[in-house]
């Protein structure tokens, strides 16, 4: 087993469904346990990633905490649901690391601005030296360019989570980031994973109206 190899998965979106907010008309993260639910793939996804030998370490924002939507306490209580719901599926995390800080927070300890809050790469060199990862041999899954530009910047491949489309194109073009493969959800990043760890190049996804000149 390569222990210093990892998958860095952002949680949000990518390990957990988002919640839909009627009432602020926004997307989040869940503030409640009973809001928590796994995405449909997570499970058997994180349990191929650990039968590869690899690291599974969750890094994601949750400014929830600044902005005085759930407590810390909370986050915890979430947490071990995360994790009692992977181990059903034979799944385990090896480290969950949050930046709770918010530039403009309302709660006024997390309010500042950090080296750890994506597109900052501070939670990916934290968990690297505390459990001996080797970052240019890892990967970082996430469903922002945020992901892919901490990913990037601490060394790893990246895999964007979501499906190519124009307007993600473009935007990735405005801002100078293309991450190493796009995939659909967590499943097939894990598969992809996979090839790469078996010495394959896995098959780009591109924007469907990208054209070849």
């Amino acid at each position: 087993m390569n222990t210093r190899r990892a998958v860095f998965l952002d949680r949000d979106g990518v390990v957990n469904e988002l919640i839909y907010y009627e009432e602020a008309g926004i997307v989040d993260s869940p503030f409640t346990v009973e809001q928590f639910a796994l995405v449909a793939c997570a499970g058997e996804a994180i349990s191929l990633l650990n039968r590869m030998g690899l690291k599974v370490i969750v890094v994601s924002n949750q400014p929830g905490v600044a902005k005085n939507h759930f407590s810390v306490h909370m986050l915890s209580r979430i947490d071990a649901k995360m994790k009692e719901e992977l181990s059903v599926c034979g799944a385990l995390l090896d480290g969950i690391y949050y930046c709770l800080h918010h530039p403009h927070a309302e709660n006024s300890p997390y309010a500042k601005s950090c080296q750890c809050r994506k597109p900052k790469p501070g939670l990916l060199l934290r968990a690297a030296e505390d459990l001996g990862v080797e970052l240019a041999e890892s990967y970082m899954v996430g469903d922002n360019l945020t992901d892919v530009q901490a990913g990037q910047a601490a060394g790893c491949r990246t895999i964007l989570i979501g499906k190519p489309k124009c307007e993600m194109c473009h935007l990735m073009d405005s801002q100078g980031v293309r991450p190493d493969l796009i995939r659909e959800n967590l499943l097939l990043a894990a598969k992809a994973i996979l090839e790469w760890e078996m010495g394959a190049q896995p098959e780009a996804l591109v924007c469907p109206q990208t054209t070849t000149r």
